[in-house]
C-alpha cells in the first residue's frame, strides 16, 4: 500500500496560441497537454510548481476621476459611500498590452443594478510595478481610462444616461465581467444582465446591438417578458471570455435553472465574422455544485485556461484554481477533460514578497480572496492571477480591511516528480484543522502534503455514496437545529450497538445537502469551530474529482483511501456499497490495479467481494480489540488479534494488499503510557507481502504516548512528529493522521 509507482510518459509540450483575428500578439505557453484516456490525466515524470515571481496592488480605497460613487452601498469594513469619486472595485479582467501595461476592467461597480447606476464602466489602462522580492514598489499606476458608452445610440432600451450626449455606460445598465481585444482594436466584453456579448470600438463605443444569449436569459434582462423564467442565475451570465481564431468562447458563469446536472457549466462558440452563436457547445464540470468559472484564457486553438473558484475568502476558501482544458478532448461522463496549472491556495513563496502583510502572505501565497477574477499568461512562463475585491465587502488579507486590487505573476517551472515511499494519509482530510469529511478539510490535507485523502463512505436513501465518518451525523452535521428533519430522528442498531440520532440513509442527497457540517470534536478542536455550518456534505464522486484535479507536494496524483463504513448493515437495508464503489471509480478512471486508490474496511466478507469487483488495492484495517463485525453476525470465532498471527496475515494476503493497523498493535504502550517495544506485526506482515499502514496521529495531548506529551492539558499540542518518528523507525509504510503537515515533517 505504498504510493503507487507512477510511469506515465511526459506529455507536456509547448502550446502556442494560434493566430487569429481576435488575438493581436499569440505567446507561447507551457501548459499541460492531455492525452487519451478517461483516467487521471497526470503526467507520469513531471509536474507543474508555482512559484510567486512579482505582486503588485492598488489600495481598495483608490478614487479615479470621475462624479461620487456609491451613493447606495451597504457599508462594509469601515467604509460608507457615497465616495468622492470613480470606486475601482477590483478587475474582473485583463488584456496584456505586451509593453508592460494592461487594459484592465470592472465589473459593474458594486454587484447589483439597484446600487450601481452611479458606477460609470471603464477600461483602466495600467502599470504594475512589480514587487520581485529584491525590486520593485508593488504598485499599480493607473495610466488611463475609456469609458464605455452608447454615444451612437445603438440600445433600443433605456439606460441611466438615455438623456445625455456621451450616453456613458454604468453599473445599471450592464454587469461587465470579461475582456478579450481583436487585432483591429475593438474591444469584445462579456456581460451578466443580459448575459450579452457586447462589441467596443477601441474608445469605448458600442459598435452594434448586445449579441443575446440563445439559451436563456438572467433575472436582470431588458428583454425579460412578463411571466418568463430566468434560465441564468442573477450574476451568473459571461464571467469567462475567451478567444480564438474567428470565435469567442463564453462560458456561463454558473448552472442553467433548467440543467439537472447542477456542477455543468457551458462553453459556447460566437463567430464573430457571422455575428451568431455557432450552435456548438461544450459542458465543463466544476469541483463542486456551488463553484462558479472566473475567467478563460486561450492557449491555443482548442485549449484554454479556466479559472474556477468557490464564494469563500480568507481561510474558509476552498477552491480557487486554475484548470487547463481542451474542448477536443472529453471523458466517458461528457465533460471537457481539465488539468491543474496552479491551485492559488498554494504558491511557493521563496522571496518573501510581501510575507506577514496579511492573510495568505508568507512562505506560501496564496489568493484567498471571494472573487479570483483573472488569469492570463504573460509569456511562456508566467501566468499573471488577479482579484474582483468587491469594495468595500471584502477583507480575505486582513479582517475588518477592504482588500486591495491584487495582481500577480506566478512562475511556472518542470519539475520531476518524487516520492520519499511513505505514505502520508490525511484522515477525513485534514481534520486537525478544519471539520472533518469535508472538501475544504481534503483541501487542506492536501496543500499540507498529504499523499492520500481518506473519505469514510455512507449511503444516502437514493444511493449516493457521501463523505461521513458514520452514518449518523448529529454529530459532523447541523441536522439537529432544523426541524424540518426533527421526525426523522431514531433509534436503530448499527453493528450489535443502539445508536438514536439520524442516520444519512434516511435522507436524499438533495435533502443531505440542506445541511452544513460541523466539528465533531469542539472542545477538543476549538479553532475549527469557526468553520461549522459553510460546507456541504461532499459526495464521493466530488471527492474522488478533487483527487484527480490535485497534485500532492511532491508532484504526484493525490491518491484516495475510502474506508466502507458498516458494509454489512448497509447490505441488511438494500443500500450495499460495494457496486456504487466500484463503478464511481469506474466512471472516474481509478478502476485501475496501479490506480492511487486504497479500499479499506473493518470487516471481511466485503473485502473478498471487492477482491472479485475491481483491480484497485484493498486494506484490512485492524483494531486493537474485538473482531469484525461480519465475523461476529456469521459465529466466526476469529478476532483482530487472531488475524495478525503469521497465519492471520498470510490468510489476509490471499485478498488484500496490506493492513491499516490501530498504532497499539504496532507499538503497544507501557502501563505508564509510554511506548513499548514494537511487536511482531509489521515484519510478519512483510514477509506475506502485505504492506502496513497505522492509524490514528493526532498533535492533542491526549492521543500521545506520555513521552510526547508537552503538559497535563488532554488538548494541549505535543510532540507528534518525534511518535511517528518512532513508528518509521519500526518499518511503517504508511499511516494516518489528522495533522498532515506534521506528519509531512516527521517523513521529510
Amino acid at each position: 500500500m505504498s504510493t503507487p509507482m507512477r510511469t506515465r510518459a511526459s506529455r507536456v509540450v509547448a502550446v502556442a496560441a494560434a493566430a487569429s483575428l481576435l488575438l493581436p500578439a499569440a505567446v507561447a505557453v507551457a501548459v499541460p497537454q492531455h492525452g487519451p484516456g478517461s483516467g487521471p490525466e497526470h503526467d507520469g515524470g513531471t509536474h507543474l510548481a508555482a512559484t510567486l515571481a512579482g505582486r503588485a496592488t492598488l489600495s481598495a480605497d483608490y478614487l479615479a476621476e470621475g462624479p461620487p460613487s456609491g451613493a447606495a452601498v451597504t457599508p462594509a469594513n469601515g467604509r460608507q459611500g457615497p465616495w468622492d469619486g470613480q470606486v475601482i472595485p477590483g478587475f474582473s479582467a485583463m488584456v496584456d498590452n505586451h509593453d508592460g501595461t494592461f487594459w484592465a476592467q470592472p465589473d459593474n461597480g458594486f454587484g447589483a443594478k439597484g446600487n450601481s447606476a452611479d458606477f460609470l464602466l471603464r477600461n483602466y489602462l495600467v502599470r504594475p510595478q512589480w514587487d520581485t522580492g529584491s525590486k520593485g514598489s508593488g504598485d499599480i499606476e493607473v495610466l488611463d481610462f475609456v469609458e464605455y458608452n452608447d454615444r451612437d445610440d445603438v440600445l433600443d432600451f433605456e439606460i441611466v444616461n438615455e438623456d445625455t450626449d456621451d450616453r456613458l455606460l454604468t453599473g445599471a445598465d450592464f454587469d461587465i465581467e470579461s475582456l478579450v481585444r481583436a487585432a483591429d482594436g475593438t474591444f469584445w466584453v462579456g456581460e451578466e444582465f443580459g448575459p450579452f456579448l457586447l462589441h467596443f470600438d477601441a474608445d469605448g463605443t458600442l459598435l452594434e446591438a448586445p449579441y443575446e444569449f440563445p439559451d436563456g436569459k438572467s433575472p436582470g434582462n431588458p428583454y425579460l417578458e412578463p411571466g418568463e423564467t430566468p434560465n441564468v442565475g442573477g450574476s451568473r451570465g459571461f464571467e469567462a471570455l475567451a478567444a480564438g481564431g474567428r470565435y469567442l468562447y463564453p462560458v456561463v458563469e454558473g448552472a442553467l435553472a433548467d440543467d439537472a446536472d447542477p456542477r455543468r457549466r457551458w462553453i459556447y462558440q460566437f463567430d464573430t465574422r457571422g455575428g451568431e452563436y455557432t450552435g456548438k457547445r461544450w459542458a465543463y464540470q466544476t469541483d463542486q455544485q456551488a463553484n462558479v468559472v472566473g475567467d478563460a484564457f486561450a492557449t491555443g486553438r482548442d485549449t484554454m485556461l479556466i479559472v474556477e473558484r468557490d464564494d469563500f475568502e480568507g481561510d474558509q476558501s476552498v477552491t480557487k484554481r486554475v484548470y487547463e482544458i481542451d474542448l477536443g478532448r472529453t471523458g466517458r461522463d461528457g465533460f471537457v477533460r481539465k488539468e491543474l496549472v496552479v491551485d492559488a491556495l498554494n504558491i511557493a513563496n521563496p522571496r518573501g514578497i510581501d510575507a506577514g502583510e496579511g492573510y495568505g502572505l508568507g512562505d506560501t501565497f496564496a489568493l484567498p480572496v471571494q472573487s479570483f477574477e483573472t488569469v492570463l499568461f504573460v509569456d511562456r512562463d508566467t501566468l499573471l492571477i488577479g482579484n474582483d475585491n468587491n469594495y468595500p465587502g471584502n477583507d480575505a488579507r486582513v479582517t475588518g480591511t477592504p482588500d486591495d486590487t491584487e495582481m500577480a505573476l506566478v512562475d511556472l517551472k518542470r519539475k520531476r516528480v518524487t516520492d520519499d515511499g511513505v505514505t502520508v494519509v490525511g484522515h477525513r482530510g485534514a481534520s486537525g484543522y478544519r471539520p472533518e469529511h469535508t472538501l475544504a478539510s481534503y483541501e487542506t490535507a492536501i496543500n499540507q502534503c498529504a499523499d492520500y485523502i481518506e473519505p469514510d463512505v455512507v449511503s444516502t436513501k437514493d444511493g449516493v455514496l457521501v463523505a461521513r465518518h458514520e452514518n449518523e451525523i448529529s454529530g459532523t452535521t447541523n441536522v439537529a437545529a432544523h426541524p424540518e428533519f426533527a421526525d426523522r430522528r431514531t433509534t436503530k442498531t448499527i453493528d450489535g450497538t443502539s445508536i438514536t440520532g439520524w442516520f444519512t440513509e434516511d435522507f436524499t442527497l438533495a435533502e443531505l445537502r440542506t445541511l452544513r457540517a460541523k466539528e465533531r470534536l469542539p472542545q477538543v478542536r476549538p479553532q475549527n469551530t469557526p468553520f461549522d455550518g459553510l460546507y456541504v456534505v461532499p459526495t464521493l464522486d466530488e471527492v474522488l474529482d478533487l483527487a484527480r484535479n490535485s497534485r500532492t507536494c511532491e508532484g504526484a496524483p493525490v491518491g484516495v483511501y475510502p474506508e466502507t463504513k458498516h458494509p454489512s448493515y448497509f447490505d441488511s437495508i438494500g443500500l450495499s456499497l460495494e457496486e456504487p464503489l466500484v463503478r464511481e471509480l469506474r466512471l472516474g478512471g481509478f478502476d485501475r490495479a496501479d490506480a492511487p486508490v486504497i479500499i479499506q474496511s473493518f470487516e471481511v466478507g466485503n473485502l473478498q467481494d471487492l477482491d472479485g469487483m475491481t483491480d484497485v488495492r484493498l486494506g484490512q484495517l485492524i483494531s486493537s480489540s474485538g473482531a469484525p463485525y461480519d465475523f461476529v453476525a456469521d459465529g466466526d470465532p476469529r478476532t483482530y488479534a487472531d488475524m495478525v498471527t503469521p497465519s492471520g496475515l498470510r490468510d489476509v494476503a490471499a485478498y488484500a494488499d496490506g493492513i491499516g493497523a490501530e498504532k497499539n498493535v504496532l507499538i503497544p504502550r507501557n502501563a505508564d503510557g509510554t511506548l513499548a517495544a514494537p511487536s511482531t506485526v509489521i515484519r510478519d506482515a512483510h514477509r506475506v507481502g502485505l504492506d502496513v499502514h497505522t492509524w490514528t496521529f493526532r498533535r492533542e495531548n491526549q492521543f500521545l504516548p506520555a513521552e510526547f506529551r508537552s503538559s497535563t492539558d488532554p488538548n494541549g499540542i505535543g510532540d507528534l512528529v518525534g511518535e511517528i518518528r518512532v513508528f518509521m523507525e519500526a518499518g511503517l509504510d504508511g499511516f494516518f493522521t489528522d495533522n498532515p503537515d506534521l506528519g509531512a515533517a516527521a517523513v521529510s
